[in-house]
């Protein structure tokens, strides 16, 4: 949840300034991880010119406090140069003691600042490790489980065999020692200019930066044992085939760690992502990967250096307030990204690669099971009555905790889907692994190229929604409610009994952006509408058939930004007691689209009226029924029924983008949330 940045320049000069501005950008960048606390560690004042001191600077609240504390410090020489220099920071999402400078990263091994540490994720065995450290006299200062890793690494350098022994090799014993999720930076005065970093379970990549040809594209993993104290001698720089460096070191080179790209692409395209259980060390400027032990036969035995396909403008707000509001109306875009390439138009057919050389597997499969939180369980939910309908499959959506909770049974001819915008969920990973253990076939949806649920499964589709920075998520929805109907549509174009439909489908897909920028013209509507919701306490949605979905995602989009109880009911439960919460004062907003549960929903509506509640109807143009009942009416566009949704859902997220400003709270950045949960 937290958000990792380092920079380490080797061969090129850099002043003090430069670092720490570098640094503070690449926290902003990643500030929508978590944002109640951020710190950095530079290099400080030498007295011999070879020996420097680490400097930590740590300030409770977001990165911009961080920024006036560096910048107002009386501590620093701001136009000192370096040559070789590692800089680390931090912003913290706490899950361990609340946020203050003691808990606040980097977390220090000891008053000499000998190693500091950031860390994402959750150590589960810190307590054990901690009650071992005390116990040889390590004091402890922060409540944070990874002041442990700190600690640890220092306990393991006070105690080693000899005196030549390796950062990256202490690392490799640290993280023999640790249970959990983390990712992990590591950085010592003991080790000037050097920089190690490690992941299981938590992302990070690392940008590469120089105006010289890289040694290699492929940097083969050295496997090590960190039990044998026997260390590999150094080669010769330029015979050496282990290790990734520029070619001229005469230009220098420059890395970026990051827990995510959108903090590296300003600086460079050219990255490698870490798999679990990587140990990547920068010594002297060259870049090697170590792992402790060699896996199965067929894992790959090097990792590529690969080039983003992302632009400085996608994660920038231009002329928006704020990134969710610029990425609501992306959503024309973003939708026609989903389809680009994979509808194709003129053929009528659906082609969505990732899956080509499974989809017979998967045509035959006993039952499919869709694994996925929050907006991404809402986006299955949304879509499970057309794919039933289009496979004649049964098709279960999970939360994935749940489906941890219950041990769920799997069998090696189910489909398992694991759907995530970041593609780092913890809890979906997990699944993903207990789901793989047990032989199913593994598909994953996704909008984060190279993230650990597209490399973990066999199969999948990219959304290509584009990055997503507010954290609470509007388009990645949209775009992956999307690619769930072009699957089912690429499952059932050889049925000639889903024709018709399969074609109804197809084309209200080719209008749909078009239909979704009418949707966003009621903004001005919307923003009215919501001056008369943002003073009260509770909001209800309800809803049934394909929009139930709808409607809880409606509802979690208003309980995360705007901070309000709010409640996706479905329309049918409505006599089964959410009907005791109608009144005059309770608001409610209806959903009612001209599909098969039409009559229904009318139905619902006038036991609403009929208890004196004034509901808000979001219903399609046109549609005199509801004028008749409605306190409210917002009208939408017609489509074809099973994307309906789509179009429902954007009033939803408008109304709740307009209740937070009008509240005057933070939209990007709600209280107590981050935006890729990589805790459990």
């Amino acid at each position: 949840m937290c958000g990792i940045f380092a920079y380490i320049n080797h061969g090129i000069i850099r002043d003090r300034k430069f670092i720490l501005e570098t640094l503070v950008n690449g926290l902003k960048r990643l500030e929508y991880r978590g944002y109640d606390s951020a710190g950095v560690a530079v290099d400080g004042k030498s007295s011999d010119d070879k020996t420097y001191p680490t400097v930590l600077i740590k300030q409770r609240g977001k990165v911009k406090a961080l920024e006036n504390k560096i910048f107002e410090s009386d501590l620093l020489d701001f136009e000192a140069e370096f040559s070789s220099h590692t800089g680390i920071a931090h912003t913290r999402w706490a899950t361990h003691g609340v946020p203050n400078e003691i808990n606040s990263h980097p977390q220090r091994s000891d008053d000499n600042y000998e190693f500091v540490v950031i860390h994402n994720g959750i150590v589960t065995n810190y307590k054990t490790i901690k009650t071992f450290l005390e116990s040889h006299n390590y004091e402890f200062e922060s409540e944070t489980d990874t002041e442990v890793i700190a600690k640890l690494i220092k306990y393991l350098w006070d105690n080693r065999e000899k005196e030549d022994i390796s950062f990256i090799t202490l690392v490799e014993r640290v993280i023999a020692q640790l249970e959990g999720a983390f990712a992990l930076v590591f950085k010592s005065r003991l080790f000037p200019g050097q920089c190690v970093a490690t992941r299981r379970g938590s992302p990070m990549v690392i940008g590469i930066s120089s105006k010289s040809k890289l040694s290699t594209d492929n940097i083969p993993i050295m496997y090590s044992s960190s039990n044998n104290t026997k260390e590999a001698v150094r080669v010769e720089r330029l015979s050496s085939t282990a290790e990734l460096f520029p070619e001229n070191e005469s230009k220098g080179i420059e890395y970026f760690f990051a827990s995510d790209a959108s903090a590296i692409i300003e600086h460079t395209k050219q990255v490698i992502f870490l798999e679990d259980g990587d140990v990547a060390g920068v010594v002297d400027g060259g870049l090697s990967i170590h792992r402790l032990k060699r896996g199965k036969t067929n894992e790959p035995t090097t990792r590529a250096v690969l080039s983003l396909q992302m632009e400085m403008q996608q994660i920038m707000k231009g002329n928006y307030s704020s990134f969710m509001q610029k990425e609501i109306f992306e959503q024309p875009e973003s939708v026609v990204n989903t389809m680009r390439g994979r509808m194709l138009w003129e053929e009528k057919r659906v082609v969505l690669g990732g899956l080509m050389d499974h989809i017979s597997d998967i045509k035959r499969c006993r039952r499919m099971i869709i694994i996925a939180c929050g907006t991404s369980y809402h986006s299955a939910l949304a879509t499970r009555q057309l794919l039933e309908e289009m496979t004649e499959l049964p098709v279960m959506v999970e939360l994935a905790s749940d489906f941890l909770d219950r041990k769920t049974p799997i069998f090696r001819d189910d489909v398992c889907f694991f759907v995530s915008q970041s593609g780092e969920t913890a809890d979906t990973l997990m699944a993903l692994q207990y789901c793989k253990n047990r032989g199913s076939l593994t598909v994953g949806i996704t909008n984060t190229v190279g993230s650990s649920i597209s490399r973990l499964t066999e199969c999948g589709v990219h959304v290509n929604a584009g990055p997503e920075i507010g954290v609470a998520s509007t388009k990645a929805y949209t775009s992956q409610f999307i690619a769930f109907v072009m699957f089912a549509l690429m499952m059932s174009e050889d049925r000639l009994s889903k024709r018709a439909r399969y074609n109804d489908i197809y084309e209200a897909l080719q209008e749909l952006p078009a239909r979704i920028k009418e949707v966003l013209a009621l903004d001005d509507e919307i923003k009215k509408l919501s001056e008369n919701l943002h003073n009260n306490k509770s909001l209800l949605v309800m809803g049934r058939g394909f929009n139930y979905a709808t409607c809880l995602e409606g509802a979690l989009k208003i309980k995360e930004i705007t901070y309000m109880h709010s409640e996706g009911i479905l329309a049918g439960e409505l006599k089964h007691g959410p009907l005791a919460l109608v009144d005059v004062n309770m608001p409610i907003i209806m959903i009612i689209a001209k599909d098969q549960v039409y009559s229904k929903l009318q139905n619902a509506l006038q036991q609403v009226v009929a208890r004196h509640g004034r509901p808000i109807v979001i219903c399609e143009e046109g549609d005199e029924e509801c004028a008749k009942f409605a306190s409210h009416l917002l009208q939408v566009p017609h489509t074809v029924d099973c994307l309906q949704g789509v179009l429902n859902v954007i009033p939803l997220q408008l109304l709740s983008f307009h209740i937070a400003q009008l509240k005057g709270l933070d939209v990007d950045f709600p209280r107590n949330l981050a935006k890729s949960v990589t805790v459990e």
